[in-house]
């Protein structure tokens, strides 16, 4: 695999790059918005709104993130981290996943990385055998594996996302004159 740093800039993938950074600054910032130690138990399911009446009355970005995290996360506390004091709006796998989009969509605004599906396969392969673990035994993960895991499948797919997305620079061709 050859790396080649990207000429220009292209705008799509910092547009993108952005959306994912605004999201992660959020959900960093939102238990900083609430009196610490309010929200210490967000244990629901995915694709519920389970704690409405816990987040009623806070900071409204904060309630926004923690809306958005209670429809798209479990926000199982023992799997999520917590900051000041408060437990996060996304679970530590979803946080990682977010990370790792931040830093895939970063690296991809410097860097050509071509990648083929084969190799984001194998890189998400590491979260996709974490999670069914957890699902179908009794194994459970850390939430440092959760993470890591969520970096690594996230980097390798928006560095994937940013090669089909990015706009590809025209070269310019001196055409041959008659002067001659």
């Amino acid at each position: 695999m050859q790396l080649r740093f990207r000429l220009g800039f292209d705008l799509h993938i910092a547009i993108i790059c952005a959306l994912f950074g605004t999201a992660l600054f959020l959900i960093i910032l939102s238990p900083f918005l609430v009196p610490a130690g309010q929200l210490d138990d967000l244990s629901g399911s995915v694709l519920t709104v389970d704690n409405l009446d816990k987040i009623d009355g806070i900071n409204p970005v904060a309630w926004l993130v923690y809306w958005m995290g209670d429809i798209n996360c479990h926000q199982l506390k023992e799997r999520s981290y917590f900051l000041n004091d408060n437990q996060m709006p996304f679970c530590a796998r979803d946080v990682g996943i977010f990370a790792g989009a931040v830093i895939g969509f970063v690296i991809a605004l410097f860097i050509v990385i071509p990648m083929r599906w084969q190799w984001l396969l194998i890189l998400v392969i590491p979260l996709v055998v974490d999670a069914a673990l957890q699902e179908l035994t009794a194994y459970e993960s850390t939430n440092e594996i959760r993470f890591i895991t969520g970096i690594i499948a996230a980097a390798a797919g928006a560095i994937f996302i940013s090669n089909l997305i990015a706009v590809p620079k025209k070269e310019i061709v001196s055409e041959p004159t008659d002067d001659a």
